[in-house]
């Protein structure tokens, strides 16, 4: 049996899947990977990548490079121009990054689910109930990166953004097994909720969540990196004008992206759980007019 092969066996097994991600000390073992993943070393690095392909379907093939110097070259890799069509409709919310498509649907007052059984608080996900009203009864979709995949996070739509909001948390895993069994698991997770206002005026939430092994969160605008050491302001006001597909920032592994929409807005025709979507593909629509 190749190794792929019997890691998919493995973790298959409930039980020992959370025991394996989650029931090990999680900060150490965090920063233990943003360390190991520094380390500009050609060799290790070339070692590090084939070991990660034995386990995984990394796919480098359209990364902009194709040597790196260090395995976080790897993970924030760029893609060469063009590999990811942006949907120009103006009508239309894109993806802001690749992804699973987790839970999703209509926010039901200020909850939404996480799994089946398992909803949560957006009070709680944006830290107060003043943040979370704008999504009252709105749209939202949960967009899960694996280890493997792109980890660049894009501007949804043209807009501005207006806020951002860092909340320091743990490092639970967010795999689906961890999600039926950890309640208002985004909820203890460290994340950062980005505000945007888009040009039509409508608002819309991009909240980040971190994950066990993510070393970090890089935004570009403003020009911070959150980490679990992080300890500058909570709060950030700004007023940063970004067009649709603008990079916004990056993971250091794989993670997942909450989106919100306020009421009016609605999920794109195939958007539901299990369904894989790429950056700059259809993800909401906004309100007629």
């Amino acid at each position: 049996m190749n190794p792929r092969a019997l890691t998919d066996r493995l973790l298959q097994h409930e039980g020992l899947n959370f025991l394996l991600t989650n029931r090990i000390p999680r900060a150490a073992a965090t920063r233990a990977m943003g360390w190991y993943s520094r380390i500009e070393s050609p060799l290790l690095t070339r070692l590090s990548i084939a070991v990660w392909r034995l386990f995984t379907d990394l796919d480098l093939s359209e990364a902009r490079q194709q040597r790196f110097r260090s395995l976080h070259e790897c993970f924030t890799r760029e893609l060469r121009p063009g590999a990811r069509p942006i949907d120009p409709q103006p009508q239309v919310l894109t993806s802001p990054c690749d992804a699973i498509v987790g839970a999703c649907g209509q926010v039901a007052g200020l909850r939404a689910w996480q799994a089946k059984g398992f909803d949560y608080s957006l009070a709680q996900l944006f830290g107060s109930d003043a943040a979370a009203q704008p999504w009252r009864d709105g749209s939202y979709a949960t967009l899960r990166l694996t280890s493997s995949m792109y980890h660049r996070f894009h501007a949804p739509h043209d807009g501005r953004i207006e806020h951002v909001t860092y909340l320091t948390g743990d490092t639970w895993n967010v795999n689906p097994i961890a999600l039926k069994r950890v309640e208002r698991l985004y909820c203890l997770n460290e994340r950062a909720a980005i505000r945007m206002r888009l040009s039509g005026g409508h608002r819309v939430a991009l909240v980040p969540v971190a994950a066990i092994l993510v070393a970090s969160l890089r935004l570009h605008a403003p020009d911070l990196r959150f980490h679990l050491r992080y300890r500058g302001p909570n709060d950030i006001a700004c007023d940063v004008p970004v067009r649709k597909g603008d990079e916004l920032g990056w993971f250091e592994h794989g993670s997942t992206i909450l989106v919100f929409a306020p009421a009016g807005f609605a999920l794109c025709t195939g958007i539901e759980p299990g369904k894989r979507i790429r950056m700059g593909d259809r993800l909401m629509t906004l309100p007629p007019n």
